[in-house]
Formats: structure tokens, sequence, C-alpha cells
């Protein structure tokens, strides 16, 4: 056997020790380095149901962000990792999703959401769990200190928003207004917010009807909507309930006496429509890919998303959801690492701007301040491509004073 020392002296046991221990670092080289853990971030959205083609692109986007934070490096080193569940468009569904992404999956946060009812539910986990949420899904009730929590963002506009800057470009003193509303939460708060808005203006109600949710047939509402004689009929609902309730409204001729208009003006079911039914039609949206053509950072994710995709352009919702994995993942960088309570401070701190212009998140009840874009429906003949749908009207500015007041939310001042 070999001596440890030079000469043939036997080796004395601190030697040994010694040895042993740079032997044992020698042999750790060229070892592969543990893995860090990866940051998980839990994305529960309705894959199934009638919002399926929103929520589908709000994956797609929300992956691009995930892809563009991993191939910059992630943080230090550490990966990002996006879990996909669908909640089915369900309250109960979400609840359950959400749990087990917590419990099981040990997602650091949860981002998503495409229904008022079904946020709140998720909501309503993460605040017990103490897991910090960013809902990319439209809601007044979400703002409210009833159900506020420190770890809750909204990324989506709210209804407040949305109808102010419609009613803004589209109503006047005088005018009468009849609103067809879908009978749930997210009908409800447009419902409130449109007459809140007509009411500042001048604007008078000539009616309302409630349809339930996901009503294929709305023959039997037009006739009593058409005897209002409004001036402007306001569709206050979502997804397919849209498509179906502006395509009946062209059949019974009400575009010819009334201006319609919606609170959002969604990119997939005017696609779905096509331009006739919705020609002329009004809403809000919180992104139209022709930002790029003023807004440097609307275009990088045009063509991230472009490259990604086979040319094709992201979607209203998908930006939500995009805009809210890039700036969640910017402030894990800034609180470097994912401890709750670092990331939401860091996220409060935090302005960004990632596809739409600058953007932060009001102290009092975490609402992201952005713009708001107004749009009309292009017709048929003035599109330049299937993607050119919509006309921008108009671009409001991002502003706290453009939200309710966190007094009238019931947060302390």
């Amino acid at each position: 056997m070999g001596g440890f020392l030079a000469g043939g002296a036997a080796p004395t046991r601190r030697a040994v020790i010694g040895g042993g221990l740079a032997l044992g670092a020698l042999a750790g080289l060229g070892r592969p380095a543990r893995a860090a853990e990866p940051i998980r971030i839990g994305f529960p959205v309705p894959i199934t149901g009638p919002f399926g083609a929103e929520a589908k692109d709000q994956v797609r986007s929300a992956e691009l962000a995930v892809r563009q934070f991993n191939e910059a490096g992630g943080l230090g080193g550490r990966m990002a990792e996006l879990l996909v569940r669908d909640d089915k468009l369900n309250p109960g569904e979400a609840a359950t999703r959400t749990l087990e992404l917590i419990e099981k999956d040990r997602a650091h946060f949860i981002v998503g959401a495409l229904s008022s009812a079904v946020q709140l539910s998720v909501n309503e986990i993460t605040r017990s769990r103490k897991v910090l949420y960013v809902s990319i899904s439209q809601s007044d009730t979400i703002n409210e200190a009833k159900d506020f929590g420190r770890t809750t963002f909204h990324e989506a506009l709210n209804p407040h928003m949305t109808t102010a800057a419609v009613a803004k470009h589209a109503f006047r003193k005088g005018s009468r207004i009849a609103y067809l509303a879908a009978d749930y939460a997210y009908g409800h708060e447009m419902l409130r917010g449109f007459k809140r808005a007509a009411a500042a203006i001048g604007a008078e109600t000539a009616g309302e009807i409630l349809h339930p949710f996901g009503a294929p047939d709305y023959s039997t509402f037009m006739p009593r909507l058409r005897t209002m004689r409004p001036d402007i009929l306001c569709i206050c609902n979502f997804g397919r309930d849209q498509a179906n309730a502006i395509k009946q409204a062209n059949d019974f001729g009400m575009k010819r006496a009334s201006r319609l208009v919606v609170p959002v003006l969604l990119h997939n079911q005017r696609l779905a429509a096509g331009p006739d039914a919705f020609e002329g039609v009004v809403g809000a949206a919180n992104y139209f890919w022709r930002l790029e053509e003023t807004v440097p950072s609307a275009r990088a994710f045009n063509d991230a998303f472009r490259a990604a995709h086979g040319g094709a352009v992201p979607t209203d919702y998908g930006a939500y959801a995009y805009t809210a994995v890039r700036a969640l993942l910017m402030a894990v960088t800034k609180a470097g690492g994912t401890d709750t309570e670092a990331v939401v401070t860091a996220l409060e701190g935090l302005t960004y701007d990632v596809a739409k212009g600058p953007e932060h998140y009001r102290a009092c009840d975490h609402q992201a301040v952005q713009s708001v874009l107004v749009l009309e429906s292009k017709k048929k003949s003035e599109m330049a491509g299937e993607a050119d749908l919509f006309t921008i009207l108009a671009i409001e500015p991002g502003s706290e004073a453009a939200l309710r007041s966190c007094e009238e939310l019931g947060h302390r001042a």
C-alpha cells in the first residue's frame, strides 16, 4: 500500500482526516450541482366551457412570459414553471384545483381565472393559505375591502374602468339607454358601471332586461328591447353570450335604430361572429395588437408572440396573462426569491411596462392602474387583413382618478 506522505512515513490521524476531506472535495468536482427548486406558478383557467378560446390565449401568453424569463437565465439559474389547470368555469372546481396547486404541487404563486365568481373562489383559497394571487378576470368585487387581502392583486381592468371609458365616448346628455345584461356577477357589475356613468353624463335609462348565463336564444328579449326605443343598447355579457346577443340584435334590426355598445369588445368573439354582425359596435379593451403602432412594448410582445405562434397576434385576454406573469416574475427577481411577503412588497413597488405602456398596482387595493382602449369594430371593407378587427377610437390613460376611491371600496385612507 503506497504511503499518503512523502518518504513512506506513516500518516498521522490529522493527515488522514485532512486527506479524506480533500478527496471528498475532489470527488465532488464534476458532479452536477443540485438543481434549484423551480418557481412554480399555478394557473387555473376555464380551458373547457364557453370561455375556452380566451382561456387558451391566456395559457399561450403566460407560457411565453415564462419561456422569456427562463431564456434570460431565470432567477440566477432558477427556472420558472407554469402549472396549468382547468377550472371548468366553476367556482367549486376552481377552489379544488387551487387547493391542489398549493398543497400538492407546492405552487408558490397563483395567477388566473376568467370569471368574476371563479376568481373570488380562487381568492378565498389563496387568502386563507397566504399565497400571492394575481387575478386576470374583470371584477369590481375583488378590489372591495371585504374580499381583498394583502396577497390579492388584480391585473385585469374592472367594470368601473371599462364602462366609464365606453360611456364617455358613446353616451350623451339625454340619450336613452336600454340594457341587456347577464344575470350573474359580471353582468350585474357591468350594468351598475354603465348606470353610474350614464347618471354622471345625464343619459336616461329606457329599461333593462336580465338574461340567464349561457343563454343561446335572445329572440324573446329583442322585441321588448325594441319597444323601449333606445338610442343606445348596452349588451352586458361575455364570450359566446356576447356574440349570440349581438348576432340576434342584428337579426331583429336593432342596429338600424340604436347604437350597440358593450363594456368589453372581445377579439375572439368578434372573430367568431364575423365582421357584419359586429360592424360599428363600440366597446372597451385592455389590449389590441395595433397598439404596437405607438407603444414599443406592445411591438415587442407582438413580435415574440408572432415568432412563437406562426405569425398569429396576441389577444386581449392573452395580454392580461402575459402582463401578470411578467410583472410577477419581475417582482420575484426584485425580491431575490419566492418568499411571499418579499414578493408582495416588491410587486407593490413595481412600475412595469411589458405590453401596453407603464402600469403599477394601487396601494390600497392592488388594482393595476393602466390605460383603457375604446374600440369600434370595423366594416369588412375597411379591414386590411383577418386580424385587423378594430379601430382604436381613444386611449384613456391610466390614472388612479379613473378608479373607484379606496374609501368607497371600504379601505382605510
